[in-house]
């Protein structure tokens, strides 16, 4: 590949994506050539054709085909951002080293700490992202195949070999990795499950706060929820993901009257403020289980609730029961 190695080039550079790249999203292609780039800043060139794709404008959540050509501007980042990441501590180190549930030589699956953003950017320094490739230096192709919230924990997929996130996306494109979550949230249902399919309408703040709404403009979206626990004021569910949107589960399970626990941007304050008196310091949605074809046969992973959940759960069972 050749292009102008300077962090701030004068002029706009074409770069030729090869082989390796194809099927990686546009905004991870750009993330790895402009070092230090905060997503904000990525997203807006993109948003405002700086950013062209064969001559034509694009999306940041396209994919890249070997052979594309990308339009890059000039970018002129601060001395902190084009700087290295800062670098891992060993008590963060050591945490995501024991967060690894599976690992071969095409995958790495860890259950994600809430709390924990899955990338660097907007005022986050150093993700699960930035920290693994530290820890895994060897691994000089290691990229996300999907996101998790920043509060949400649980399992979460990363590519080691370009080959790997190919073969992922098409799974995910074609439905084909069965996701699902637990989620405690506040009320009682009375049936054994549900199917929203609310479209969801993604908007961001002028903050740079993402929120998401239900409405008939926004994009399809469903998720299937069973009940696995009742509690006199709260249900433990399940959610099995049939779409990807972002905060979905989060919206959804509001949209049903039923928001989930400790969810400060679409949960109900009254609700949170009383589960945090019973222990639970953060968002109750955790990603439980993972399965998919892969190799010779089918990959199931498996990341039960954490003690911090299970702690919470067994207070408020115990409180809401007397």
């Amino acid at each position: 590949m050749s292009e102008n190695p300077s962090p701030t080039p004068a002029k706009a550079r074409q770069v030729r994506a090869e082989a390796g790249d194809a099927g990686q999203r546009l905004d991870n292609f750009l993330l790895r050539r402009l070092k230090g780039a905060p997503k904000s800043l990525i997203y807006r060139i993109v948003r405002r054709g700086e950013v062209r794709v064969n001559g034509g404008r694009c999306k940041a959540s396209q994919r890249v085909a070997a052979g594309d050509w990308i339009r890059i501007p000039p970018v002129r980042l601060g001395a902190a951002a084009q700087a290295a990441p800062p670098r891992l501590d060993a008590a963060l180190a050591e945490r995501l080293e024991a967060a690894v549930l599976h690992e071969d030589k095409q995958l790495l699956i860890l259950d994600k700490p809430s709390g924990l953003a899955v990338h660097g950017g907007s005022g986050i320094s150093l993700g699960v992202i930035e920290g693994l490739r530290q820890i895994r230096p060897e691994c000089k192709e290691l990229e996300l195949v999907h996101r998790l919230d920043r509060d949400t924990s649980g399992c979460l997929v990363l590519a080691k070999r370009r080959s790997a996130l190919r073969r992922l996306h098409e799974l995910i494109r074609d439905n084909r990795i069965e996701k699902r979550y637990q989620a405690l949230v506040s009320g009682v249902w009375a049936k054994n499950g549900a199917v929203c399919k609310a479209s969801l309408l993604k908007n961001t703040l002028q903050s740079g706060e993402r929120v998401v709404r239900v409405s008939p403009a926004g994009k399809s979206a469903e998720t299937r929820f069973r009940v696995l626990r009742r509690l006199p004021a709260a249900t433990l569910l399940e959610a099995r993901l049939i779409t990807g949107r972002t905060h979905q589960i989060r919206v959804h399970a509001a949209h049903l009257g039923t928001p989930i626990l400790g969810d400060a941007k679409y949960g109900r304050e009254a609700d949170n403020r009383r589960a945090r008196e019973l222990g639970l310091r953060r968002l109750f949605l955790h990603a439980e289980s993972l399965r998919f074809a892969w190799e010779d046969g089918m990959l199931e992973i498996r990341a039960p609730l954490g003690p911090e959940l299970q702690r919470a759960l067994a207070a408020l069972a115990e409180e809401t029961s007397e």
